[in-house]
């Protein structure tokens, strides 16, 4: 997977045959998402037509258990969305996901209520059916909390 450093094609799309994602900046269209503490602030598609999306997670209450650690399904709804969001950031027209078939999410080190830290999403392979991706939650210091990979069901316009 690739980092935050890495060029990226475009801010958004320019390329009319891409969705413009703009709307769905902030929680994702997802009233879970920002009640968990992510913002989606960037995406585009890089030079292989492969979709990311970056953010920021600032963990609430509702995402923490009674010590005050992310519980791993709050990680996984947020992960989920990254992908998902990156998805649909590379599809063309009006193509888009259906549902996530499997996703397989590890969790490396803690995160805690009310800490900074960085969410990633970002398509692996495309193709007609299905699309594969990962995405990521580091902390401040770049070291990874969690991540997920994913394969989607897409629904492809006639």
């Amino acid at each position: 997977m690739s980092g935050d450093n890495d060029p990226e094609v475009s801010e958004g799309s320019t390329d009319p045959a891409y969705k413009n994602m703009d709307r769905w900046l902030g929680d994702g269209g997802m009233a879970l998402v920002g009640a968990l503490g992510a913002n989606f602030e960037s995406y585009g598609v890089d030079g292989e037509d492969l979709g990311w999306v970056t953010g920021s997670v600032t963990p609430t209450q509702l995402a923490v258990n009674p010590h005050g650690t992310v519980q791993a399904g709050a990680h996984t709804v947020l992960l989920d969305a990254a992908m998902n969001f990156a998805v649909n950031a590379a599809l063309r027209g009006r193509d888009r996901t259906q549902g996530t078939i499997e996703i397989s999410t590890e969790l490396m080190r803690p995160a805690t209520l009310g800490g900074a830290y960085r969410l990633r999403g970002e398509v692996v392979r495309l193709a007609r059916q299905v699309a594969f991706a990962e995405a990521t939650v580091l902390d401040g210091e770049g070291a990874l909390v969690s991540r997920a990979t994913a394969t989607f069901l897409l629904r492809r316009a006639p």
